[in-house]
């Protein structure tokens, strides 16, 4: 295939972390940058597909890399939003424990939020959850301020125009294909033609997995990809929650049960569950690929997670199949709230990493070699950290070039 251009760096994946990346490497560095991304736009996946919580920092165990980046990045991305105009809200949010069974995960949630540095964190009475919540119930609660909304594609389209403005070059529609060592320099074939590079970074998100072993690396896990299916309420309803309300989270597991969301663009947002996906790109129910399933189904530490959380996979299916059962859910935070209260929207896939052992990785994940960064698990809070992962990544990568 044609060469069609030679550059530093070439980026492989256009959501919100690629795109981080792409913007921090021209800001501190005069490179040629590629970024290329294999559908006909930018965030269409995982950025695209998400709620907008600019997340405070209180889930992450301090000094683990979501710790760090998030709390970093948090700020970080703040800034950018009031410097580039970017609509969003540091509106706060609270944590709901619904039984006195969950207090102590609540406090230990306030003691890794001080941890990681979190001021101002406020625990909630019963009472005092209805002063910030009217509707919410609970036994007590954890109120904390850091959180946030905001638009992530809004974001990216930003990360994008700058990256442009510095000389770098995006390219849609172009699908990474393969890639083969030339000397020092890497040749990547796409479905665009072939392009000669000193650096890769792979961002591909719930194919990330797949480019690293196709360029030869052997990461030791799997992509997994869990869908996560929202409710939104009736525009009548939306009084019935004025910011943000989580539930205490289940340790065992790295997602945070179903909660509410007012989003910056408007409505409040119901949800997610977080069902095991059949494509990984599967955003509905039907959607379906052998290939992946296969690749699933393939690796040792599928299995081993399915036996060790299959009774809350079957949870989860169920939930996805019943409304009745995912409003009961939402009722623990909510009592008010009533099926007819909800109806349908949207749903987004999580790229989650899994170990050959069957452990779903819990923190950031990066691989590297000498001239190659692979980003293999960066789940929530991802997008809130993009500027602080960019940041890391255009260290290594400067590192590696010698500039």
């Amino acid at each position: 295939m044609k060469s069609t251009g030679t550059y530093d760096v070439v980026i492989i994946g256009g959501g919100i972390v690629g795109a981080a990346t792409a913007y921090t490497l021209t800001r501190q560095r005069s490179l040629s940058v590629l970024l290329i991304e294999a559908e006909n736009r930018l965030s269409a996946h995982q950025t695209g597909h998400n709620s907008g919580v600019i997340h405070s920092g209180l889930y992450y165990k301090p000094g683990s890399l979501k710790a760090k980046n998030c709390t970093d990045g948090r700020e970080q991305l703040y800034d950018f939003c009031d410097r580039y105009d970017i609509p969003y809200e540091r509106c706060g949010k609270i944590v709901v424990a619904a039984t006195e069974e969950e207090i102590p995960m609540l406090r230990t949630l306030e003691e890794r939020g001080r941890a990681n540095g979190l001021a101002g964190l406020q625990r909630l009475t019963a009472d005092e959850i209805k002063e910030f919540e009217p509707f919410a119930a609970g036994v007590a609660g954890l109120h904390v301020p850091q959180t946030g909304i905001v638009d992530f594609p809004a974001v990216v389209d930003v990360y994008a125009r700058l990256f442009r403005e510095r000389g770098g070059e995006i390219r849609t529609s172009t699908r990474f294909l393969s890639m083969v060592h030339d000397g020092n320099d890497l040749v990547l074939e796409t479905t665009q033609g072939e392009f000669r590079t000193g650096m890769l970074v792979n961002c591909g998100g719930l194919r990330s997995d797949e480019i690293a072993r196709t360029c030869g690396m052997h990461p030791g896990i799997r992509i997994i990809p869990f869908r996560g299916e929202y409710y939104e309420l009736r525009k009548e309803k939306e009084y019935l929650v004025k910011n943000l309300i989580y539930p205490v989270p289940d340790p065992r597991f790295p997602f945070l049960g179903v909660h509410f969301t007012r989003m910056v663009t408007g409505g409040i947002e119901a949800g997610p569950n977080a069902v095991l996906a059949y494509k990984k790109e599967g955003y509905s129910k039907t959607d379906i690929s052998l290939v992946d399933l296969f690749s699933m189904a393939s690796f040792p530490g599928f299995w081993k997670m399915a036996r060790q959380h299959y009774k809350m996979g079957f949870e989860e299916i169920k939930r996805s199949y019943s409304k009745a059962l995912f409003v009961r859910a939402l009722q623990k935070l909510i009592p008010h709230i009533t099926e007819d209260d909800v109806h349908p929207s949207g749903s987004g896939v999580r790229a989650q990493a899994l170990d050959a052992g069957g452990k779903l990785l819990d923190d950031f994940y990066i691989m590297e070699s000498k001239n190659m960064v692979h980003v293999l698990n960066a789940p929530s809070p991802a997008a809130t950290s993009s500027l602080s992962i960019g940041s890391a990544i255009t260290e290594k990568i400067i590192q590696r070039l010698g500039n």
